[in-house]
C-alpha cells in the first residue's frame, strides 16, 4: 500500500468518525426533543418554573415557546405568553421582551394581568446603553444614549394612566423619578459640552429645557448657574441677573456662589484666548478651561 493510499484510508476513517459524531449528536437532540414532546402540559410548565428558579432564562424561553406551540389553548397558554416576557427580559433580550409584551396585550387587551405586560414594557426600556457623549464626559447614565430612557418614561406614563392602582404602580413612579433625573442631567451634560465649545446659545437652550421640562430635579440648580454664565458671555446682563436672582433665592449653597452670594464664574474664565492648536482643530484640542456646572462634583 503506497503512501497515497494510506492517507486516503486515514482521511476516510476521519470522515466516518466525524459523521458518526454528527449523527450521534443529532440522535441525542432528537431524543431530547422527543422527551420534551412527551411531557404533559403540567410537566412542561413545571420544568419552566425550575429553569426560572435556576435562573436559566434562555432555557425557560425555549420551553415556554414549546409549551405554547404544543398547547396553544391549554391551561397555561395565557400564563406562558406572559411569563416569556419576563424570561426574555431576564435573558437580556429587551427587544424580544417588548415584542412579547405587545403581542400579549394585542391578544388579551382585557386580561387581568395586562397591567404587568404594560409595566414590563417600561422596565425593558429602562436600561441605558452607551452613546456618543460617554466619550466626552464621565461614564454615568446621563452621559449615555437616553432614547430608551425616554421610551421607558412614556411607557410608564401610559401604564400609570391605565392602571394607577396596580401593584406595580409604586415601583413605576419611583423609576420615573429616576428617569427624570437622568434626562435632566443628560441635558446638562450636553450643555456643559456646548459651554466648552463656546456655543452659548445652544447651551442656554439645553439649560432652559431642564428648567421647563424637569423641575424639582437636582440638575435644575446647575441649569440656572449655567444660564448666568452664558448670558454674561453673550452680554445679556438683564437675563443673567434674573437667572442669578433665581439661583441665589432657591439654591444659595450652589458651588457657583461664594459666601456672599456673589457669582464666582463671571470673569474667572477667559474662553476667548485660544491657542493655535485649538483654532486649528476647530475647538476639539487644547480647549480653554471652562466651568463645569455639575453639583455632583462637590459631593464626592
Amino acid at each position: 500500500m503506497n503512501k497515497l493510499t494510506t492517507y486516503g484510508v486515514f482521511a476516510t476513517l476521519i470522515i466516518l468518525m466525524a459523521g458518526c459524531s454528527v449523527f450521534n449528536s443529532k440522535d441525542k437532540t432528537d431524543e431530547e426533543r422527543e422527551k420534551a414532546r412527551l411531557l404533559s402540559e403540567q410537566q412542561l410548565y413545571e420544568r419552566v418554573q425550575e429553569y426560572f428558579d435556576d435562573e436559566r432564562f434562555d432555557l425557560a424561553v425555549k420551553n415556554l415557546q414549546l409549551l405554547e406551540s404544543r398547547f396553544p389553548f391549554g391551561v397555561y397558554a395565557d400564563q406562558s405568553q406572559l411569563e416569556i416576557v419576563y424570561a426574555y427580559y431576564r435573558d437580556n433580550n429587551e427587544d424580544a421582551a417588548i415584542a412579547a409584551a405587545d403581542r400579549f396585550l394585542r391578544l388579551h387587551p382585557r386580561h387581568p394581568d395586562a397591567d404587568y405586560a404594560w409595566y414590563m414594557k417600561g422596565l425593558a426600556n429602562y436600561s441605558l446603553t452607551p452613546g456618543l457623549l460617554s466619550r466626552f464626559h464621565q461614564a454615568d447614565q446621563s452621559a449615555r444614549d437616553v432614547a430608551s430612557a425616554r421610551r421607558s418614561f412614556r411607557e410608564f406614563q401610559e401604564f400609570l394612566r391605565r392602571y394607577p392602582d396596580s401593584v406595580y404602580a409604586a415601583d413605576a413612579r419611583i423609576r420615573m423619578v429616576n428617569i427624570k433625573d437622568v434626562l435632566a442631567r443628560h441635558e446638562m451634560v450636553v450643555a456643559n459640552y456646548y459651554v466648552k465649545r463656546r456655543a452659548y446659545t445652544a447651551a442656554i437652550n439645553r439649560a432652559k429645557a431642564v428648567v421647563e421640562q424637569y423641575p424639582k430635579t437636582e440638575a435644575m440648580s446647575d441649569a440656572f448657574a449655567l444660564l448666568v454664565f452664558c448670558y454674561h458671555r453673550l452680554g445679556l446682563t438683564d437675563l443673567a441677573d434674573d437667572s442669578l436672582s433665581v439661583l441665589t433665592a432657591n439654591f444659595p449653597n450652589h458651588p457657583s456662589l461664594d459666601a456672599n452670594g456673589d457669582y464666582r464664574f463671571a470673569a474667572d474664565f477667559n474662553l476667548d484666548h485660544r491657542s493655535w492648536l485649538n483654532r486649528g482643530s476647530f475647538g476639539l484640542l487644547d480647549a480653554p478651561r471652562a466651568p463645569i456646572f455639575d453639583i455632583r462634583n462637590t459631593k464626592k
